[in-house]
């Protein structure tokens, strides 16, 4: 069991698979040029398994998979094949675009929970969203993984001049579609020009949905980072991840493995252990990993005030965030 000083349980783990990404989302990643990692500097198919292994052995029972797109992942297939042998609850965010090509490797994978990035239903903002025009077919994914009946959650960033046009027409699609619409309050990571005027906040937007449905209160759980609501009638819900006007840091069980094999207790703090430079010395990972657990901050990676007024991110030392993992 991985408990942190603060008496939180730690056995959700999140792996990035890689840096690389087919998108190029300005808020995820710096708009200048981006110097991707050497392969030798990034986690190989087996030392991703064996740390997993680690980890799942210490307490943890679930893994998402990320990126980059962890789509592009040549060995995804594998990895995920393997990791299904385990008894961990296996999930994974992608933005979308490939996941008709591996449609059949999740379902054989035993996943059954998807979530999808999606910022836009205006194909035209999408495409200067990304910086590619690929909105049909991350549609046409998202409809695809509701006919195989996969739980399908779709993120997106609440950004300020975007997201107030747009949020009764996301919560208009799960009247039809069950799907499980997550609003995510804009969070400051290196390169992303993050201010706190930016911030569209969950009291704002749950204002503007309130103008036009009526809604009621879903429960939230625990470790939940949503405040989940829904629509009566509606066969979808939709939720505020609501990390800037309201964290959840008290119930986070949470752990990050990056794509070169750093481990992050928080998706906000500047420390990090090299779980793969130990591994490939034949030390003791474990060990490394119980310290950073154990050095885990209360709130926000210690990095800055809950109220996210007084923020300033200049003074925040991280990764971009697509250099984290979703």
């Amino acid at each position: 069991m991985l408990q942190d000083s603060f008496g939180r349980i730690h056995d959700y783990l999140r792996i990035s698979l890689t840096d690389h990404c087919n998108f190029r989302c300005t808020y995820c990643m710096p708009q200048e040029e981006m110097e991707w990692m050497p392969q030798s500097r990034l986690m190989s198919k087996d030392e991703v398994l064996k740390l997993a292994e680690i980890f799942i052995n210490l307490g943890v029972k679930k893994i998402r998979l990320t990126g980059g797109e962890p789509l592009v992942r040549k060995e995804l297939p594998e990895i995920l094949e393997h990791l299904s042998t385990y008894p961990v609850e296996l999930t994974l965010t992608t933005n979308g675009v490939l996941i008709h090509k591996h449609i059949d490797v999740l379902k054989r994978a035993g996943v059954r929970s998807v979530n999808v990035s999606l910022d836009t239903l205006n194909r035209e903002k999408f495409i200067k969203l990304t910086r590619r025009d690929q909105f049909d077919q991350v549609w046409e994914n998202i409809l695809l993984l509701l006919s195989e009946g996969f739980r399908v959650k779709v993120n997106a960033v609440a950004l300020h001049g975007l997201i107030e046009d747009e949020i009764c027409d996301f919560v208009a699609v799960t009247e039809k579609l069950p799907i499980h619409m997550r609003f995510i309050e804009f969070m400051p990571f290196a390169g992303n020009h993050w201010k706190s005027k930016k911030v569209v906040t969950a009291s704002q937007m749950l204002t503007l949905v309130e103008e036009k449905y009526p809604i009621e209160k879903l429960e939230d759980k625990k470790h939940d980072t949503a405040k989940k609501y829904k629509v009566p009638g509606f066969a979808g819900t939709f939720a505020f991840i609501t990390t800037m006007s309201e964290n959840f840091c008290a119930g986070c069980n949470r752990i990050r493995l990056t794509a070169d094999g750093k481990i992050k207790n928080c998706l906000f703090g500047k420390e990090e252990l090299d779980l793969l430079g130990a591994l490939r010395k034949g030390e003791d990972v474990e060990k490394l990993i119980r310290l950073s657990i154990s050095r885990k901050h209360k709130a926000l990676g210690g990095q800055f005030d809950p109220d996210y007024l007084k923020a300033n991110p200049d003074q925040i030392i991280n990764r971009s965030m697509i250099k984290i993992g979703g």
